[in-house]
């Protein structure tokens, strides 16, 4: 079967002029390079592909997939994620990972989060600014924490996005209208402990593989600084025996309720009160071999990288089939 791989790789823009910030969510070689072995090791006939640009140019010439293993985080637009799958739906060839809908309301975390709300999941109280006048609107409870509503690794997300006045409320919503050309997301602030589990399977067939506990020194947010430089900054440990049920349970919700596909991770707080809360979810996580948290929290329940890869083909393959009513 030939498998082709579609990915944004981060030296490919660099060489272009992109900055460091702009491709911060883009991969390495080397995490291409360990996809590409590991599905060659599976017996598949792999290609790398590359970006959207990529791939648009390698359909015009006429190359075709029996399936595409799509990482590719985009560019631009709340809609960068979408737009991969949705050229491949377009062509009918199907791909490991969510679909542009899943795609796009996940990397939205306002329409994520109203999404798994809806489903019973907790979720902290929030508020979307869209104009700089919107956050003198806000009625949330101090204090509050304000991201970017459409950002993953980290972006936008720094000391400063705990905020504990209506000042500080108002620079960092401009702030990040400014930066980042999107929304605000304010949030009442979970003041808990942090968590991430990882998730292989699509409806009632996804199973929670494992999960762990994210601890920052000085209780750092969990910013894209902070993740680049986890080994200095931050201390991962298995779910432990206390809390692992009802992340489990909290995660999997989540992702039913998103209808997310073959793998991911959804990410999680506690409030103040204890209760675990959704914050995000990554379908599209990271598959860096050493480096991304998927693939780390995988190994602490003895799930190695080439394992972890066979368990997300075997989901995608079987709801492809399942798909095509065929066996």
């Amino acid at each position: 079967m030939k498998i082709g791989l579609t990915f944004d790789l981060r030296s490919w823009y660099i060489d272009r002029g992109y900055s460091m910030e702009e491709t911060a969510e883009f991969d390495k070689q080397e995490t291409v390079d360990a996809l590409d072995n590991s599905l060659r090791t599976m017996g598949y006939e792999a290609e790398q592909i590359g970006n959207t640009f990529q791939l648009i140019e390698a359909l015009a010439a006429g190359r075709r997939w029996d399936i595409v293993f799509n990482i590719t985080e985009g560019l631009y637009g709340d809609g960068r994620e979408s737009v991969v799958p949705a050229i491949l739906d377009q062509y009918k060839i199907p791909y490991v990972f969510s679909g542009p809908v899943i795609m796009g309301i996940s990397l939205n975390k306002h329409l994520a989060k109203l999404v798994v709300a809806s489903a019973g999941v907790p979720v902290s109280p929030g508020f979307l600014a869209l104009e700089s006048g919107d956050s003198d609107r806000c009625t949330l409870k101090y204090p509050l924490f304000v991201k970017p509503v459409s950002e993953g690794t980290g972006k936008g997300i720094t000391e400063k996005s705990i905020v504990n006045s209506s000042e500080e409320l108002r620079n960092m919503v401009e702030w990040i209208l400014k930066e980042f050309s999107q929304p605000a997301l304010i949030e009442e602030y979970l003041p808990g402990r942090e968590f991430t589990v990882g998730i292989v399977g699509s409806g009632e067939e996804a199973v929670a593989i494992g999960g762990m506990e994210v601890i920052c020194a000085n209780n750092l947010p969990y910013s894209v600084e902070v993740k680049e430089n986890y080994q200095n900054y931050c201390k991962y440990i298995p779910l432990g025996n206390d809390i692992i049920d009802e992340c489990k349970s909290v995660a999997l919700k989540a992702w039913k309720a998103l209808g997310a596909v073959d793998a991911g991770r959804i990410d999680l707080k506690a409030d103040r009160n204890g209760r675990i809360c959704f914050i995000e979810a990554n379908p599209l996580a990271g598959l860096n071999p050493v480096h991304s948290d998927l693939p780390i929290l995988s190994r602490m329940y003895g799930i190695e990288y080439q394992t972890l890869i066979e368990m997300i083909m075997k989901a995608a393959i079987k709801r492809i089939k399942r798909i095509k009513g065929t066996n």
